[in-house]
Parts: structure tokens; sequence; C-alpha cells
């Protein structure tokens, strides 16, 4: 098991921020050669120190004018940290000390595998749910409309016209006919047909 050490700022110029302790020997302050910055006037050029020893960090003030605290006592010499302490740089700067263990075999990063390199399965296709006809509905897709075969009345037409005119003919032919003196067959056109069938007009 690796242990992993950090101060959380709790308030300060910057609430929420972490910092990530990692080294022998690190230096606390507001100039930008320390290893943790904190840009506030309470805080000295290069205010503490901390150092790594016996898989601990030791906290000690470098001689800042607002002081360090840990847990609200001033201190007067090097103090060995402990997870939860509450480090307090002057009187408005707290941060939180957390020490975390971490498997150092847990943090082996695996290859990754490219979703190429993964064969697709193909899904099965859901085939459609069956039909359900029941007595009496109506089925779903309409039976095509036949058109309906329109009657040729051209012949029809052709045959009323000749029967008329069939029966105008025999009506004129009756009417002819019918004078007893045979005047009426002498006149056009019927004197023609009379000649056509060997009769004489009187």
């Amino acid at each position: 098991m690796v242990s992993q050490f950090q101060l959380i700022m709790r308030s300060g110029p910057t609430p929420g921020a972490s910092f990530t302790l990692e080294g022998d020997q690190l230096t606390v302050g507001r100039d930008a050669t320390n290893e943790i910055v904190i840009n506030d006037a309470e805080i000295s050029r290069r205010h503490a120190r901390l150092t790594f020893q016996g898989g601990k960090y030791v906290l000690e003030d470098l001689g800042s004018t607002n002081g360090t605290f840990v847990n609200g006592q001033r201190l007067a010499g090097p103090r060995v940290l402990k997870a939860g302490e509450v480090v307090q740089f002057g009187e408005q700067i707290m941060l939180v000390f957390e020490v975390t263990s971490v498997d150092a075999g847990a943090t082996m990063v695996s290859p990754r595998v490219s979703a190429a390199a993964v064969p697709s399965v193909p899904r099965p296709a859901t085939p459609p749910p069956p039909a359900v006809e029941y007595a009496g509905s109506i089925p779903a897709s309409p039976a095509p409309v036949v058109p309906a075969k329109k009657m040729n009345l051209t012949p029809i037409i052709i045959g009323v016209v000749i029967l008329l005119m069939l029966c105008c003919c025999i009506l004129v032919f009756v009417y002819v006919d019918a004078d007893k003196t045979g005047a009426r067959w002498c006149t056009f056109p019927f004197s023609l047909i009379a000649q056509m069938l060997g009769s004489a007009c009187p």
C-alpha cells in the first residue's frame, strides 16, 4: 500500500484547492519559488516547511510574521502531521491534512482495447409479430379493385337505327300501298320503285 498526502484548503483565497505533497522537502509561502504557493497577505514569502521523514510529513514554521498553527496551537518547533489535522497559516487560511492509501497494483494502467479490435457480433433480426385475424374482422390490406369493363354500345346503336329505318320504310310502303287508285306510287321516289317492280303508273 502506498500513502498519498495532500492539503485541502478549507478557507483562504482558493477554498477547495488541493495541494498534493510530493518530495522530501516542500516550502509554503507567498513567493513563486515555493513548492506550495498561497498568494495572500497573511502568508510570508517563505512561511513554513514540510519535511518527509519516516513515511510522515513534519511541519515547521520558518519565522513567519503571522505564525503557523496545527489544530489552533501555534508551532514553536517541528510537528508531525496526522491525518485530519487542521493546518493554519495566519488567522484566515486553513487547510486540512489528508492521507489516502492507494494499492500500487491497482494503479497499473491496462492497455486500451480499440473498438476496431473487438469483433462486432450481429444481433439477430427480430421477426415481425404474426398477424392475428378474427372472424368478421376487416383485412389489413383491402383487395385491389378491378375496374369494370366498359360495354361497347356502338353495335346496339347501329342495330336500333337500322330497326327504326326498317320500321319507317314499312310504314311508308304501307301508307303508299293503302291508296286504292295507286296514284301514290307515281310520286317521286316511289315511281322508280314501281318501275323496278314492273308496275306502270296510271
